[in-house]
């Protein structure tokens, strides 16, 4: 695995006022005035001890009143003072903010091989104390430290979150309950690089002796998109691509037959690994994909064919095993990994090694747990995840901007927000906070977004002329295909790149009045031409799209959705939201059962309104009685005819 070296964090004004600051206490920014250089580095004198008791005290203080039931983070003066400082921000405008050289020095990072520009953002230094103020006042940094310690921060379901220890290096140490479980974890990961490369080396065979070089994943959720993030990023970088050569990996997600269909299309089952993805192994739609698969394996190769073509990402061996899969080929997970978190786990980790191998992947933890480290041991104004998360907060429950737009000039990251999709919305989509007090604020965050240039021709028009949506563009320096024409301006890669650069700006920036009679636009046209700008966004340059990178942009995600949520003081880390529906459904299904076997009506004495009778009796209209209980296997590829 080649070494990778952390640099430090380099902000291109590397000192505020020249005060460093430690990861406790974050000093206040002093405001430099448009065209003056930044002051020389002041030497800050050491704390006395009798000032690191005050600090402590206060600390504590601080967390009792945040945490104490009833206590909104709207309350704090650090909040009310933000709202205050609306008015302010509301008299610039980014055009005038981009002129501040000195602001735009403080405000562009590079860290961890990472350069993070927010001199988009509609902020100023004051802008930035106090929303640093709002996180001390939060106890931002003592709820990133309960996580990093193992505390049950999922008070909900009495949980650790430590994600973060799924892709510790082996010489870490980090306790749940007073375990260390980084040697559990480097059990499982160990026995996932046994496996994987029994599969790859043709030492582990199919039933009928055949190299298994297809595999197919059945999750859902985070057991899903996650992963296929992950391989989508990977699937055309030239390294990878020389590991997975002669191999596929595929997803199978929704119980929708059709994804069924297209899953095993083209595919032979005696040369197809499957995987099923499910911690409880009871998830309905993964239970019954995973049935249904299961079929089509032993219809062709026999029922002996599951010891060797399917294996199991689960707790629960006592289910594996009655469903037929040996529980030395499960590999474990805990009760601290959330499923939207769990990519750097077993979920993720075993096919995408079947895929790329597990030396490969490795690379993709360490590039996690570099930006875990920086996050944890930064300070505010030098902290990528906490920055992001601060300005979106910013964005979100001070400018009332309820959406955000993920915009990777990159083909190889689309498949990153419909993942960021879930892992936001699913954790900070919440009503009430930690302590189940009502909130009187909006939290979370609608998140979309396509690779650019596609979405420029989707729902840029919007973005630019109507709604305002702050924008998180994402930019490759070199890119993994390179293509340049004889005779071409700028190589494709560039071309796209400029698109990167432009846009920006032209949110920024926007077109006046003045500017088009200037350009000689007819008087009339002026008003459909105006773009008022002033819109907010932010850039990441990565240096290349790897395993190790695409590692390192999974977790500035993942904990800057857990710095908005830590200030928010909401639990990010539950989601009883998608529980209602499944209860609903589990009623639905019984009933459906009833009416295609007994060939009758939904009536008003199964219980349902009568809107949701009428749709379910329009449904059944067109349907064939099916007699479940002495009806036969209809495979995957017929499913698509005949009306089932």
């Amino acid at each position: 695995m080649q070494t990778q070296l952390r640099a430090p964090c380099v902000s291109h004004k590397t000192r505020i006022n020249g005060v460093p600051c430690s990861p406790k206490v974050v000093p206040r920014v002093a405001r430099v005035p448009s065209g003056s250089a930044p002051e020389a580095p002041v030497a800050s004198p050491e704390p006395t001890a009798a000032q690191r008791n005050v600090v402590a005290q206060v600390a504590k203080m601080i967390h009792t009143t945040t945490n104490k039931k009833g206590a909104l983070v709207s309350e704090l003066p650090a909040w009310q003072a933000l709202k205050e400082h609306v008015n302010e921000i509301e008299k610039t405008h980014l055009r005038d903010l981009l002129h501040d050289e000195a602001r735009c020095m403080s405000l562009i990072k590079e860290c961890e091989g990472i350069y993070g520009d927010f001199t988009r953002q509609r902020v100023t230094q004051k802008t930035l104390e106090l929303l640093f103020e709002l996180a001390e006042q939060s106890n931002l940094r003592g709820k990133i430290n309960a996580m990093f310690n193992g505390e049950h921060i999922n008070s909900t379901e009495d949980r650790a979150v430590l994600h973060i220890a799924t892709r510790a290096h082996r010489n870490q140490k980090i306790f749940v309950d007073g375990k260390d479980v980084v040697p559990d974890v480097w059990e499982v990961l160990d026995k996932i690089k046994a496996f994987s490369d029994k599969v790859r080396n043709g030492e582990w065979l199919g039933v009928t002796g055949k190299p298994l070089k297809n595999v197919v994943a059945i999750g859902i959720g985070g057991s899903f998109l996650g992963p296929l993030f992950v391989h989508t990023a990977l699937r055309t970088e030239p390294v990878a691509m020389r590991c997975s050569r002669d191999r596929s990996l595929r997803f199978l997600a929704n119980v929708d037959p059709i994804d069924v269909a297209r899953a095993l299309d083209g595919l032979d089952p005696e040369e197809t690994l499957v995987v099923v993805v499910s911690k409880t192994f009871t998830t309905a739609e993964t239970m019954l994909n995973a049935r249904t698969v299961r079929s089509w394996l032993t219809s062709r190769l026999g029922p002996d064919s599951v010891a060797k073509h399917m294996v199991a990402v689960s707790t629960n061996l006592k289910l594996v095993k009655e469903f037929g899969i040996d529980p030395e080929n499960a590999f474990g997970f805990w009760d601290w990994v959330g499923g939207r978190y769990s990519v750097c786990s077993a979920v993720g980790m075993l096919p995408l090694s079947l895929q790329y191998g597990f030396d490969l992947m490795q690379e993709f933890l360490a590039g996690a747990n570099n930006i875990d480290e920086h996050f944890k041991n930064q300070p505010y104004q030098d902290n990528l995840p906490v920055l992001m998360g601060l300005t979106s907060l910013w964005n979100v429950s001070f400018l009332g901007h309820g959406a955000k737009a993920i915009l990777p000039y990159c083909q190889a990251l689309s498949k990153l927000a419909p993942h960021i999709q879930q892992v936001d919305m699913e954790s900070n989509g919440k009503g009430v906070d930690i302590n189940g007090v009502r909130l009187p604020f909006e939290t979370g965050e609608i998140d979309f977004g396509e690779p650019g240039t596609n979405g420029q021709h989707s729902f840029y028009q919007l973005i630019h002329q109507g709604r305002v949506v702050p924008c998180e563009f994402i930019g490759i320096v070199r890119s993994q295909q390179s293509v340049y024409l004889k005779g071409e301006v700028v190589s494709n890669h560039d071309e796209l790149m400029c698109n990167f650069f432009a846009q920006a700006d032209a949110l920024a920036y926007g077109k006046t009045p003045e500017q088009l009679r200037s350009d000689n636009v007819p008087d009339y046209l002026i008003p459909h031409r105006v773009f008022t700008g002033n819109r907010p966004s932010m850039s990441i340059m990565l240096p290349s799209c790897t395993a190790y990178t695409v590692g390192q942009l999974l977790a500035i995600y993942e904990h800057r959705i857990a710095v908005q949520g830590f200030i928010w003081n909401i639990n990010s880390f539950d989601q009883w939201g998608v529980e209602l529906g499944k209860v609903l459904a589990s009623k639905v299904r019984t009933v459906m059962n009833s009416a295609r076997t007994r060939d009758r009506k939904i009536l008003p004495q199964d219980g349902f309104n009568y809107s949701t009778t009428r749709m379910i009796n329009k449904y059944l209209e067109g349907k064939t009685q099916v007699l479940y209980p002495e009806g036969h296997d209809t495979f995957p590829i017929d499913m698509l005819r005949g009306g089932h």
